[in-house]
């Protein structure tokens, strides 16, 4: 499947857990839940966490090559707000995000968004140092 395809789908799916996650963490205003939520499905956050994994080794071999796949990806457009590579970072998370879905590889697509979580959580707590500088 396209690496665009997946991330198509990663994107969707990072974005249902992340507003289930801060639901179920108290907050319930509309406002404050989108205000919250960016934090955690921007570009800039994604592209965070996926050098993050990639730093720590904490990526099989095989999810190596999906996420080289997703970054090298052509999507022909870029957000004003995010440098080219972070786009492509963050295309990378979402194509494994995708692609782990679309495999049914529940367990380790539950493990890869709880620590995704985390790593924003943490580096919140840590006021944001342990971000790279897109």
């Amino acid at each position: 499947m396209k690496s665009l395809t997946l991330a198509y789908i990663g994107d969707a799916v990072y974005e249902v857990y992340i507003r289930t996650h801060l639901i179920k963490k108290g907050e319930v205003k509309p406002n404050q839940l989108h205000q919250q939520a960016v934090a955690y499905v921007s570009g800039k956050a994604q592209a965070d966490i996926i050098l993050n994994w990639l730093n720590d080794n904490r990526l099989t071999k095989e999810e190596t090559g999906i996420v080289n796949r997703g970054r090298n990806a052509k999507s022909g457009s870029v957000p004003k707000n995010l440098s080219v590579q972070a786009y492509r970072y963050a295309t990378a998370f979402e194509t494994l995000i995708g692609y782990h879905y679309l495999s049914e590889h529940e367990e380790r697509l539950n493990e890869l968004l709880k620590q995704a979580v985390q790593f924003v959580e943490e580096r919140r707590e840590q006021g944001g140092s342990r971000s790279n500088s897109w």
